[in-house]
């Protein structure tokens, strides 16, 4: 039995992620900046140096001019989850080489929570660590997302290649 009044179908039109990317580009993109952080906590790279400079400053130069290349509709949310993604990899790298990074001299609380037992103060720092990574991760991909978006508007679209 037919219903009286059918909805038209609609044809199907392919949609366009919401980021212009697909998800897993974007982890990618992340992904492109888990080698400092590896790097960094096992004492590889130090700060100051030339060779740590590219690897914090090279993986975003490259999610700006994929996303400028791309064309992405909205390069401040694409770069904007990029830096979230990136954030949560700092955070979990961190905690995974937390005792390696800071081998026998641990960070510890002072003032009146330094009477803590030792236990409890690790989990407040690992805690406190975790969001700050992931803080940061978005800090950076916002500041890439704006520079991306103003680039964007500046460059003319035909200049870029599609």
């Amino acid at each position: 039995m037919t219903s009286p009044n059918p909805r038209p179908r609609r044809p199907s039109v392919p949609r366009r992620p919401v980021l212009g990317l697909p998800v897993i580009a974007v982890i990618g993109l992340a992904l492109l900046a888990a080698p400092r952080i590896v790097l960094h906590d096992l004492g590889v790279i130090h700060e100051g140096t030339f060779v740590n400079l590219l690897f914090v400053i090279v993986p975003p130069v490259v999610w700006i001019v994929v996303v400028l290349r791309r064309r992405v509709p909205n390069p401040f949310l694409t770069l904007l989850v990029t830096g979230l993604f990136y954030g949560v990899l700092l955070a979990v790298g961190h905690q995974v080489l937390w005792d390696t990074a800071l081998g026998d001299d641990p960070p510890a609380l002072g003032g009146n929570l330094g009477g803590l037992d030792p236990a409890a103060q690790s989990v407040i720092l690992r805690l406190f660590a975790a969001i700050s990574s992931v803080f940061t991760g978005v800090i950076v991909g916002a500041i890439t997302g704006l520079v991306a978006w103003g680039l964007g508007k500046a460059i003319p679209s035909d200049s870029r290649t599609p």
